[in-house]
């Protein structure tokens, strides 16, 4: 039967009902939410590994056999459906051999914030959208800016993620160089090789790249640990006022996403300074560490940025998405302002609309679950999850570090560690090294992360869980190094013949 010729006329389940939230469904809404509650408590439970192994192919045919314009019968029947479509196969960062990427197990507290912002559904972008829920993130816009070091003429607002924080840091950057009339055509942006792509994605984005090869993409140098050399970075500088160009800003990185590292912020501010540079710093994973009781004073420095990246989804432990951009002084936010009559015009100057400067317009109350965290949990205890998962980082790298079967990359300011299986012939190492990833990623047992260096391939461990022990990155080793020996021994078989 052809879409045309379906019924699109189906009631809903609930006669005399239009399934909405309203005063006369709250009950209905306690009792799925209730469901929905026990539905993902017990996969949460459940869980006895981070993934269940199942294929591409094998849940695209799970996935692909619902018909969508046939409701089922009743919520009961939708979300056992959701199960077997979803959760029977979600990727669990709860688990402590999830030790992939920059995924966090989340804060309870969070948690229960997202299902209240989910049901009010509140939009803050205009003050007659939001009330309260402006002034919460305002507050705790200040709050983060008292962490940084700014002072009381800071301000910022909640972003989706990294990524356009970056962008929007970038914006505000490329938006003063054009006030300050420097030429399209001088412009430039001077990152750290090991900065994150989302910064020179931002600088194509907005027309700072010079040609279509990123000459307007300036990269420094970084040391052995993945910091960003401060002389390399003086070099840089010069080398582009003698072009011709201005740099628009240098972008510093807290937490690279390999390493796990920070820029030298104090000597990298100093320098852009210098030259003219706006200073962005991408923090969005290491800003973790304004809440850390021991390793604060690797962000010294960062008081001096004119903007600061910060992800609560990454080192704070909140759910996807919660990010934010704080700047220094707040009369730059107006380098991004912008009005519409049926939004905010311009005669609404009483009102805190924070859509005057935000790139989205219809924007989630994300605050709400880090405002419920810390009022909760509170900043201390966040800091001490994070501290512990970077004294585990320590102490797996001291492990591998004495594994003649590894090779380890030494020291990071974070909670990441960089390994690979050297107990094969060197050429293979590289294709032993992928090959045992892809197999422990297809089991589902583990996951680990694998990235390039130098040209090499690495794995990765990005260590998020409080809950992951040391003898859980030494199982997670022990399977790698087993499946990379197989993978060896099929190589060399293969060789032989």
């Amino acid at each position: 039967m052809s879409w045309t010729s379906r019924d699109h006329t189906t009631p809903p389940p609930h006669p005399g009902a239009s399934g909405l939230l309203d005063a006369g469904s709250t009950a209905d809404l306690a009792r799925q939410l209730d469901l929905a509650r026990d539905l993902v408590t017990t996969a949460v439970d459940r869980a006895e590994r981070p993934y269940s192994g199942a294929t591409v192919d094998q849940l695209r045919r799970v996935v692909d056999a619902v018909d969508l314009d046939s409701p089922l019968a009743s919520t009961d029947e939708a979300l056992d459906e959701l199960r077997r479509v979803y959760l029977d196969h979600a990727v669990w960062f709860h688990h402590p051999r999830y030790q992939a990427h920059l995924n966090c197990p989340v804060a309870v507290p969070a948690v229960v914030a997202d299902v209240v912002a989910s049901a009010v559904n509140t939009s803050v972008d205009t003050w007659d959208q939001s009330g309260a829920a402006t002034l919460v993130e305002q507050r705790l816009v200040a709050w983060l800016a008292d962490r940084v070091g700014f002072d009381s003429a800071a301000n910022g607002l909640f972003t989706s993620g990294g990524t356009q924080s970056n962008l929007h840091g970038l914006l505000l950057a490329r938006e003063r160089a054009a006030a300050d009339g420097v030429p399209r055509e001088r412009w430039c942006v001077v990152v750290s090789e090991r900065a994150h792509f989302s910064a020179r994605r931002a600088a194509h984005l907005l027309g700072i790249a010079l040609d279509a090869h990123g000459d307007g993409v300036l990269e420094v140098p970084t040391d052995g640990q993945g910091r960003m050399v401060p002389r390399a970075l003086g070099r840089t500088l010069q080398s582009a006022r003698l072009r011709g160009l201005h740099a628009v800003a240098v972008v510093a990185t807290a937490g690279t996403t390999d390493h796990g590292a920070v820029d030298p912020l104090e000597e990298t501010a100093g320098l852009a300074r210098a030259h003219g540079a706006w200073v962005h710093v991408d923090a969005a994973y290491g800003g973790g560490l304004l809440l850390s009781p021991t390793r604060r004073h690797l962000l010294r420095g960062l008081e001096l940025a004119d903007s600061v990246t910060v992800d609560f989804h990454k080192s704070w432990f909140q759910p996807v998405a919660c990010s934010a951009l704080v700047v220094r002084d707040r009369e730059l936010l107006a380098l991004g302002r912008h009005h519409a009559d049926y939004l905010n015009p311009e005669d609404d100057g009483a009102e805190p609309n924070l859509v005057d400067h935000s790139l989205q317009t219809t924007r989630r109350f994300d605050a709400l679950k880090l405002w419920l965290t810390l009022r909760t949990l509170g900043a201390a205890h966040l800091g001490g999850l994070l501290d512990r998962v970077c004294d585990l980082a320590a102490a797996t790298r001291e492990d591998l570090a004495g594994d003649p079967d590894f090779e380890v990359v030494g020291g990071t300011d974070l909670s990441t560690v960089l390994f690979r299986y050297v107990a094969c012939a060197p050429g293979l190492a590289d294709d032993v090294n992928d090959a045992a990833r892809a197999r422990l990623v297809a089991d589902g047992a583990a996951s680990v992360a694998r990235t390039r260096l130098d040209g090499r391939t690495w794995l990765k461990l990005t260590l998020l869980n409080p809950a992951t022990t040391r003898e859980d990155t030494r199982h997670v080793v022990d399977l790698v190094r087993r499946l990379a020996a197989d993978a060896t021994a099929s190589r060399t078989l293969e060789d032989a013949r």
